[in-house]
């Protein structure tokens, strides 16, 4: 039986929780750039305070690290970055900190 899969397509901010996160988006810090053979990565730090307005769907519940976010979520909180970048992972000892990654 054939069964279509929807990609997570993820949850656009509101108004007023954008308003609240974005207030934090000058205090974002990016890493420089490092590769391997396949890809380009760097993290992003979001400021810890910055975590407490983030709507709470947008976490894991078993780790309370935030959920792998779909690009429009990533923007959504101010991050900026050109094209191409995926985010991959959440570091769960420091849950402040994104892991990106871009195909080479």
């Amino acid at each position: 039986m054939y069964q279509h899969s929807h990609a997570f397509q993820g949850r656009k901010l509101t108004d007023q929780e954008r308003a609240r996160v974005l207030e934090f988006q000058d205090s974002i810090h990016y890493s420089p750039r490092y590769s391997d053979d396949a890809c380009e990565y760097r993290h992003v730090m979001l400021p810890k305070a910055m975590l407490k307005v983030v709507p709470s769907d947008y976490f894991n519940s078993e780790t309370g690290t935030l959920r792998i976010l779909t690009e429009d979520e990533w923007r959504g909180l101010g991050i900026t970055q050109s094209l191409g970048w995926e985010h991959y992972e959440c570091h769960a000892p420091e849950p402040h900190i994104l892991l990106f990654k871009r195909t080479l």
